[in-house]
């Protein structure tokens, strides 16, 4: 038995956007590398022992849910809040993904809500959205939970928390995302996940998506058609 298609996935329900991927390369200007260096040296001013992977960790949000599960909620608050400000700088310098766009205003066209679900944060989001004159048309925005990087996802709520803002049936739901904790969230919220893979190997590493997509463009041309 074959799954669903994109076409039986795109256009049924609300469409869930995970940011990082399917709608821009927030880090495109101000490499992820950069800021998460920036975070250890944070860490470093407050004399935290690290380990040797966390001194060389290139993702931010890794160095984040680090410091959730090592440190204090009032040093994860101050390494939220400097997460926070350096992706707010990465928004504005961000690239948008070929037809993410698109699919934003196609959906809106055709009368389909949009909400985008993100592990960054939603003030980042909101910047980005409102520079490219597509914020109204994207609700709810459900960015990274404050300071509580175990709720990001892979963990269902912010889905969960899209899905409820929303008033609709999970089951009616599509996520869009190019990570696996993309799909793994999704599912675990009785959402239907397509796999954005924005790189060759993401194609086989996606197969528990109900479909693959390699460009926002197939996403694009099903809504418009």
């Amino acid at each position: 038995m074959t799954g669903p298609t994109l076409s039986d996935l795109v256009g049924a329900g609300p469409l869930l956007l995970d940011f990082d991927g399917p709608v821009c390369s927030i880090f495109a200007g101000y490499p992820a590398p950069r800021v998460a260096a920036k975070l250890v040296a944070l860490l470093d001013i407050k004399g935290i022992a690290m380990t040797p992977q966390v001194r060389s960790e290139t993702d931010p949000l890794a160095v984040l849910r680090w410091v959730g599960e090592t440190c204090s909620h009032r040093l994860t608050a101050e390494v939220e809040d400097a997460l926070c400000t350096a992706e707010l700088h990465a928004a504005r310098i961000a690239t948008p993904t070929p037809f993410g766009h698109e699919v934003i205003l196609g959906a809106h066209a055709r009368g389909i809500p949009v909400a985008v679900v993100s592990n960054n944060s939603a003030v980042a989001i909101e910047a980005y959205l409102t520079a490219h004159n597509l914020a109204s048309y994207v609700t709810p925005i459900i960015g990274r939970p404050y300071a509580d990087p175990q709720s990001m996802k892979p963990d269902p709520r912010p889905v969960l928390d899209a899905v409820r803002v929303l008033g609709a049936d999970p089951r009616a739901c599509v996520l869009v995302g190019d990570s696996l904790s993309d799909i793994e969230a999704a599912h675990a919220a009785g959402v239907a996940a397509i796999g954005y893979a924005n790189r060759p190997w993401k194609v086989a590493a996606f197969a528990a998506a109900e479909t693959v997509v390699t460009s926002m463009e197939a996403i694009a041309e099903q809504l418009s058609s």
